[in-house]
């Protein structure tokens, strides 16, 4: 009995270990500081998909409905309201192209860290062109307006996926245990109409030591974003990005809850915002708190 016990315990530590593969420190390089004093809490980061060099980021809870762009030297380079938009709690920031081939903005206010809300909602704006002098002017985009509610009662999330090949939306739960879900968006998505998300997978996030922050920092996640090829998957925690590599017909709800790669970052106070660049390799991270760093890990 005491074999079987000791070769059972073993498997699970075994299990334990291979859950997130670690690469050990990056090559992260701090670009620049985000300038403008109105970012006082970026919370999502998409790449442009109209604009080289230019990301979108936006405000956590409370803040202006609106996103703003930024370039690689921390300049603002355009602000865009929501008309009819409220930042309950905007948690995350996605970008791609439409069917038709038009770049979209998909902002996400997920949050729900009082467990309150009967539903979540996602506007979807097309990206728009910036003027030379945006940096001085403020734009507007009228949203379509997407409800969607959990099969399974309330829940908090920072993470929105949009798929760039089909164009599905999904969203990954916060939990300081590590144990998120992962609920698709419905297919078809009625204006003004609450879908319902569909659960379709459980993916852990492990509480795990590392200097300086704290064992559930790991196990908490905090935003997310797919390469524009499809082909990889982000997900940031307050201590590490987890990264998956997916096949031509991989399905993400069989592929995130493998084995990922931990990609150790620099010390950051609060990193709660991830994407990839336009080229499909190179990651951009920021963090929530002043003043705001835009990092840039190449590989």
């Amino acid at each position: 009995m005491k074999t079987a016990a000791f070769i059972f315990g073993l498997a699970l530590s075994l299990v334990c270990v291979v859950h997130a593969q670690e690469t050990g420190k990056t090559q992260a390089e701090r670009v620049a500081v985000l300038k403008d004093k109105r970012i006082n809490e970026s919370s999502g980061l998409a790449v442009s998909l109209r604009e080289p060099g230019v990301f979108w980021t936006l405000n956590d809870s409370s803040g202006e409905p609106c996103v703003y762009a930024i370039d690689q030297t921390g300049k603002t380079r355009g602000k865009i309201r929501i008309p009819n938009a409220v930042n309950f709690d905007w948690e995350d920031l996605a970008s791609a192209k439409a069917e038709d081939g038009t770049p979209h903005l998909y902002i996400a206010d997920i949050g729900d860290n009082l467990g309150v809300r009967p539903t979540i909602t996602v506007y979807e704006i097309a990206e728009p062109s910036l003027p030379k002098d945006a940096g001085k002017e403020e734009l507007s985009a009228e949203p379509k307006v997407w409800h969607v509610k959990y099969p399974d009662g309330h829940h908090n999330a920072e993470t929105l996926l949009v798929h760039p090949l089909t164009h599905r939306i999904y969203v990954l739960t916060k939990r300081e245990d590590g144990h998120s879900a992962l609920y698709l968006f419905p297919e078809k998505l009625v204006s003004g109409v609450p879908g319902l998300l569909q659960k379709i997978a459980a993916v852990e996030f492990p509480n795990r030591h590392r200097l300086g922050k704290r064992p559930l920092d790991a196990s908490q996640t905090t935003g997310g974003a797919f390469s524009q090829d499809g082909r990889r998957i982000a997900i940031a925690t307050y201590s590490d990005i987890h990264e998956w590599t997916l096949k031509a017909d991989d399905k993400v709800e069989t592929v995130l809850p493998t084995e990922s790669r931990i990609i150790e970052v620099p010390l950051t106070s609060q990193m709660e915002a991830v994407c990839y660049d336009a080229g499909n390799e190179t990651l951009w991270f920021t963090s929530e708190r002043l003043p705001t760093p835009l990092w840039r890990i190449k590989r």
